[in-house]
């Protein structure tokens, strides 16, 4: 009786753990298609500002019926500057580069230059944590990494442009960098906490970098589309994404949380294809399969050991350093 209970139990986790992954995967990954679609009306840094300011609402609403006060309060410099790395470069930063860079690409590719983020974490980590050492095989991961991109980059055409890579590149830096910040810091406070402070903080960020453009409210056109994408990217993946994604890190572990990077392009894709009209080179392919073979080169040890921790709850080692998308 008390081993069927058990696997009961183990048959919940993993469907629990397939839901949380595949809700991540699909809004984050349709995070690019509503931007690329909301980006014809509505100025990019704009667009981002209104995004979170719809995110902090949501958010808000959910810390207030599902959080108490003692969840959300930082109690330490380390709750400050992990509040602080969450807002302003997981959050704040990648998403300002992200829908500023993606005027200059589709939608596929953008989400193929994002999934860098699991190959430069473990750099960053290598430099800023005492107990993370990059080795021969992580600079090799990240040098394929940085190869596909390259081939991204070079396309033939199609609405992509050099700039327009490089700015979403900075993107890629901005969220793994914060991803390891936060470890630095050792906070107290749990991941949603952090997502429900950081996503004001992005919004504010968002509103001054806007401000400081010189875009204007004045130039937003008012259309089904830009309300549609709005709501998707202010709701859907500015907030619910979020929170699904961070819940599996916390049930499954960042290493197998990270995979979401690698079906983010694929649903991105589809989307432009089957939405936009969208279409991807066969060298863009190639340079999303390089990538992906960086990621496993750097990855593929942890991922065994955490697929063979599966059946001990999947928890999250205190070596993993986390980071987020969009």
């Amino acid at each position: 009786m008390t081993a069927d209970i058990a696997a009961r139990a183990d048959r919940v986790g993993v469907q629990r753990t397939l839901a949380l992954f595949l809700t991540a995967a699909v809004l984050f990954g349709g995070t690019f298609v509503a931007a690329k679609a909301g980006l014809a009306y509505l100025p990019p840094l704009l667009f981002v500002a209104i995004r979170f300011d719809i995110g902090a609402v949501v958010l808000a609403s959910y810390a207030a019926v599902s959080m108490s006060r003692s969840d959300l309060r930082p109690r330490t410099v380390g709750d400050v500057v992990g509040i602080a790395a969450t807002g302003l470069l997981v959050i704040g930063f990648t998403n300002v580069f992200l829908f500023v860079g993606q005027q200059y690409t589709t939608s596929g590719v953008a989400a193929i230059v994002f999934s860098l983020n699991p190959i430069l974490t473990p750099v960053f980590a290598a430099v800023l944590l005492t107990d993370e050492r990059f080795s021969v095989r992580a600079g090799v991961g990240m040098a394929l990494g940085l190869a596909g991109v390259v081939l991204v980059a070079n396309p033939s055409g199609g609405g992509v442009s050099a700039s327009g890579i490089a700015i979403l590149s900075a993107g890629a830096v901005a969220s793994a960098f914060g991803a390891v910040a936060i470890r630095w810091a050792d906070t107290t406070l749990s991941s949603t906490a952090r997502t429900v402070w950081g996503v004001p903080l992005a919004a504010v960020l968002s509103h001054l970098l806007s401000l400081g453009a010189g875009e204007s409210v004045a130039s937003v056109s008012v259309t089904p589309t830009a309300v549609a994408a709005l709501v998707y990217v202010g709701v859907f993946s500015g907030a619910v994404a979020y929170l699904a994604y961070f819940a599996l890190i916390d049930t499954a572990g960042a290493t197998r949380a990270n995979l979401v990077f690698y079906l983010i392009p694929i649903v991105s894709t589809l989307g432009g294809w089957l939405l936009l009209g969208e279409a991807l080179s066969a060298g863009t392919l190639v340079g999303f399969a390089v990538v992906l073979s960086g990621f496993l080169l750097i990855g593929s040890r942890s991922i065994a050991a955490t697929v063979r921790n599966s059946g001990r709850g999947g928890q999250q080692s205190s070596d993993e350093p986390t980071s987020s998308v969009r």
